[in-house]
Parts: C-alpha cells; sequence; structure tokens
C-alpha cells in the first residue's frame, strides 16, 4: 500500500497550554514595571521615593501595632484597620482607574486564554507593587498585635494570606467589572470625584480624632469594632484575636467568612472576565442616529454678553463641565473651600473668616489660564493681534470664574455665620473675601502671562510636564504671595475694628471690599494683557509641550 492510499486522520490542533500562566505574568509584571521606570528619571525618581516612604510608613505602622501587643483595645484597633484597608482596596479602582494599566484585562481579549488559569494569574501577579507590599506590613503588624498562644499563631498564619487574597480579588473584580466605564469618559470624570473623597476623608478623619479624643480613648471604637470584626475584609485578622481567647468556634466561623467571600469574589471575577472578552463592546457600535447640530444661542448662554466675551465665556464653561483636568481642579477647589470652614464650626472651633479660605482656593483656578488650552492655544493666538484683544480674552475667562465663585462665596459665608451665630463677623468675611478674590484675579492673570506651563494629556493626576515645574511653582506661590498683599488695605482696617471694637463698622467692608477687588482685579487684567500680546510665541511653546 502506498502512502497516497494510507488512510487520511484529521487532527485537531492542540489547545494552547495555560496551566503555566502565573510565572509568566510575574515575568511580564515585573519587566513591564523596569520598561516604565527606563522610560526617564522623574519616574525612577518618583518610584524609589514612593517606595522608601511606603517603607518608613510601614515600618511605623508595624512598630506601632507591635507596640500595642498586650493592650485591651489592640483587637479594637487591628480590626478597625484592617477593615478600613479592605475599604481601600475595593473603592480606590473606582477613583484611580489608570492606577495599574499593567494588567488591563481588555488587553488580552486576542489571546486564547482559558479564564481559570487566567484569573490564578492575573490574582499572583496582582500581588507584586507597592501597595500590596504596604497591605502585607499592615496584616502582619496586626496579627502580630493581636496573636496570643498556640490558638493565635495558627489563625495569624491563616489570616495573613486569607486576607491578602481578599484585598485584592475585591480590587480585580471591581476593576474588571467596571474596566469598560472606567475607560470612557464617564469613567474620567469618576477619578474628579478622588480629591473630594480624598479631602473629605482627611477631615472626617481629623473629626473622629478630635471627637475621640473628648469621649475616652479607644474604648469608644469597641461597638464600631464589633460589627467590623464580622465583615470579610476584617474577620480573619479578628479571628487571631477570638481565637486568643479562647473562643475557637467563633473564630473558625470566622476565617469561614472570609474563605466563602474570596470564593465568591472569584467567582465574579471569573464571570467579569468572561463576559468582558467575549461581549461585543457598545463604544465601537456604530451610531445610528444623526448627529444634533445646535444653531444659535439659546438657554443659560444667551444670557451671556455678545461677541468675544460670549464665546469665551463658553469655552470656558464647557471647559469645566466636561475637560477631566479643568474639573478635578474646580472640584477640588469648591469641595475643600466649603469642607475647611463648615467643619470647623460643626467641631466649636471655627470662624466666619475660615471661609475667605474657598475665595483663596477658587481664585487659584485664574492660574495658568492658557495652560489647559495646551497647544489648542494656537486658534486663541490668532485672534489676538492688540492688547485690547488680549484683555477681552483675559477678563471673559475671570467672568467664568466669578459666575461660579461669587455666588458660591457668599453663601458659604452665610452659612458659616450661621453654624456659629457670629453675624457680627460676617461683613468683614465678605469684604475680605471679595477683595482676596479681585487680589488672585489679577496675579492669576499677570501669572499666567508670564509663567505659562503645559498641562499633560495623559495621567489622572499629573497637572506639570516634567521640566515646568519650576514655573508652576513660581506661578502658584509668588501669585498668592502677591495677593496676600495687595489684600493687605482691607485686611489691616478689618483687623483693627475687630480689635478697637467697632463691629458696626464692618459693613462697611462689604462695599470696599467688593470696589477694591474690582479695581485691583481690573488693573491686573489690564497689566496681563500687554504682556500677553507682547508674549504670545512664548506661550504658544510653554504650554505646548504636554
Amino acid at each position: 500500500m502506498s502512502v497516497l492510499d494510507a488512510p487520511v486522520t484529521a487532527t485537531a490542533p492542540a489547545a494552547p497550554k495555560t496551566t503555566g500562566l502565573t510565572p509568566v505574568f510575574v515575568r511580564l509584571k515585573l519587566t513591564l514595571l523596569r520598561n516604565g521606570l527606563r522610560q526617564s528619571s522623574g519616574r525612577r525618581t518618583a518610584f524609589v521615593v514612593s517606595l522608601v516612604l511606603t517603607l518608613l510608613l510601614a515600618a511605623g505602622q508595624v512598630t506601632g501595632l507591635v507596640l500595642l501587643r498586650g493592650n485591651d483595645h489592640a483587637a479594637t484597633v487591628v480590626v478597625l484597620l484592617t477593615g478600613v484597608v479592605a475599604l481601600g482596596w475595593a473603592v480606590l479602582p473606582l477613583f484611580f482607574p489608570s492606577g495599574d494599566d499593567t494588567l488591563d484585562p481588555t488587553r488580552l481579549v486576542m489571546l486564547p486564554l482559558r479564564p481559570e488559569p487566567l484569573v490564578r494569574a492575573l490574582l499572583v501577579s496582582s500581588m507584586i507593587g507597592i501597595g500590596p507590599l504596604f497591605t502585607l506590613c499592615l496584616v502582619v503588624g496586626s496579627v502580630l498585635a493581636s496573636a496570643h498562644g498556640a490558638a493565635g499563631i495558627v489563625f495569624a498564619v491563616l489570616a495573613v494570606p486569607l486576607t491578602m487574597l481578599l484585598c485584592v480579588a475585591l480590587s480585580r473584580a471591581v476593576a474588571t467589572a467596571n474596566v469598560r466605564l472606567l475607560n470612557s469618559r464617564k469613567g474620567r470624570d469618576l477619578a474628579v470625584l478622588s480629591g473630594l473623597v480624598i479631602a473629605m476623608g482627611i477631615q472626617f478623619v481629623n473629626f473622629g480624632a478630635q471627637r475621640l479624643g473628648q469621649s475616652g480613648g479607644l474604648s469608644a471604637l469597641d461597638p464600631a469594632a464589633g460589627v467590623v470584626r464580622w465583615l470579610p475584609g476584617a474577620s480573619a485578622v479578628g479571628a487571631v484575636g477570638t481565637a486568643s481567647d479562647g473562643s475557637y468556634g467563633v473564630a473558625v466561623l470566622q476565617v469561614l467568612i472570609t474563605v466563602a467571600a474570596l470564593v465568591a469574589l472569584m467567582w465574579m471575577w471569573q464571570r467579569s472576565l468572561v463576559k468582558l472578552m467575549t461581549a461585543p463592546d457598545g463604544s465601537t457600535l456604530a451610531a445610528a442616529e444623526p448627529a444634533r447640530e445646535e444653531s444659535g444661542r439659546g438657554g443659560l448662554s444667551a444670557l451671556l454678553p455678545e461677541g468675544r466675551t460670549a464665546t469665551v465665556m463658553q469655552r470656558g464653561l464647557r471647559y469645566v463641565a466636561r475637560d477631566p483636568k479643568t474639573k478635578a481642579a474646580w472640584v477640588t477647589a469648591l469641595a475643600v473651600g466649603a469642607i475647611v470652614p463648615l467643619l470647623n464650626a460643626v467641631q466649636g472651633t471655627g470662624s466666619v473668616y475660615l471661609a475667605c479660605f474657598a475665595a483663596g482656593m477658587l481664585g487659584m483656578q485664574m492660574y495658568n489660564q492658557f495652560g489647559q488650552d495646551t497647544s489648542a492655544f494656537w486658534m486663541v493666538a490668532l485672534t489676538i493681534s492688540s492688547p485690547r484683544d488680549a484683555f477681552v480674552e483675559l477678563r471673559a475667562r475671570a467672568m467664568v470664574l466669578l459666575v461660579i465663585t461669587l455666588p458660591f462665596t457668599l453663601a458659604l459665608c452665610l452659612v458659616t455665620a450661621a453654624m456659629i451665630g457670629d453675624w457680627r463677623s460676617l461683613p468683614g468675611a465678605l469684604g475680605l473675601s471679595f477683595a482676596l478674590l479681585g487680589s488672585m484675579l489679577a496675579t492669576g492673570a499677570v501669572a499666567s502671562a508670564l509663567f505659562p506651563y503645559s498641562i499633560p494629556q495623559e495621567g489622572a493626576f499629573k497637572n506639570v510636564v516634567p521640566g515646568q515645574g519650576g514655573l508652576a511653582w513660581i506661578s502658584i506661590l509668588g501669585g498668592m504671595l502677591a495677593a496676600a498683599l495687595l489684600s493687605a488695605p482691607v485686611i489691616v482696617p478689618t483687623i483693627w475694628m475687630h480689635l478697637s471694637d467697632h463691629h458696626g463698622a464692618l459693613w462697611l467692608m462689604v462695599p470696599g471690599g467688593l470696589v477694591y477687588g474690582a479695581i485691583v482685579g481690573w488693573a491686573g487684567l489690564r497689566f496681563a494683557a500687554v504682556r500677553t500680546a507682547n508674549r504670545l510665541p512664548e506661550i504658544l511653546t510653554a504650554v505646548s509641550k504636554g
């Protein structure tokens, strides 16, 4: 029988072997991190500084937890601390979607990978990084503080890996379930809220620490710890203290809660991953509806002045509503400006004059006006042929800021005065706020003309391109100091009226501060307009580096 007569047997191609994905992904993660650090010295410096600071903070945390060993409230502290860390792992992917681009599962769509090995590989490779290192140190310190006896040590050995796996799985499950949202414009808008969350978190921690000191120490945290120790993020660490006290059955139940939560998270993660890798992306589907075209000026835009002013103001308001960087700056300024006076008022230690802090925060939005235009500033530059054109441009940008800032500052001063009950100081706070706002408009316009810098489009939290950090510091810090000096003609008489007990005359500061702020702002815009008209090429070069 010849070769041609031999029976032909069809052989299916061998399925790709995916059981060895874990070491491949670990090497891939390390390679991507190493190559990322090779791109620039700035990245290497930032990574080294972050690593050193993290290690120092982790060492301090572990030392403090170890010193807490033997304290009656040690179990309370470690349970609450672990619960907060687990909550952070769940929430941070929503506010920092670009925190770990090296393991974006959407980049693996075209590869023939099975979901189970892929989940295991992603889970193990996610353990590499500064965040997991800090969490590991904190969990180890927590079990060292609460473990006593042989049973406590046994449960501590189980609690450390279980807690680490739960935190990482929680983070990955949340990120995978929302990856398409986080990669969209709505997701980038969600990252804007991170500044608000961080600012509010810091203030609430400060408020809680003060209340804790007034209520008699750590014993006030025991009721909260009694609830958190049964939640998956902290139940395994809570089991260490429970087993050390001899309640072995309860400790086993707490460990089983963590195990069940981990299994559920892995199942949800795998299911979301399969859907992500197989379902079509709605953003790639062609829109059947024709684009709507708007003609004329309607709505609120009809209230704006005609001509160049209306055009510039509409563009500036759209930046606030649509540009992620501009929106982040505004949300953070509004939130921090309101949180500082209001929370101090709630604590009973506030002052109406703290509302001036909001005027300062919002006035900073006038700085680097041309940087938000990036390289598109060339279109603005083409329309400026004289200092008059530059003045109208800067004036319209300042009016955008005033449209938001003036009513917000007025409302904040009124609310703060009502919460404190100090209506006598309200006129002085309003006058100072108006004067400070006008001074910051003036210095911000001048700084925008003399010290412009580029805002990078990539990276949600990088607001200055490498090499221009000095310009940014000079612009902001120098402008703030100059604004404080310009506000001195209103600050000095306000202080004198308080010291001489002439509170009735403080009402003069409302029109006085408003008129003075308007004059200073107008003069600053005039001065900056001449510099802007003469420095258009230099400004375009400076803001086009991002």
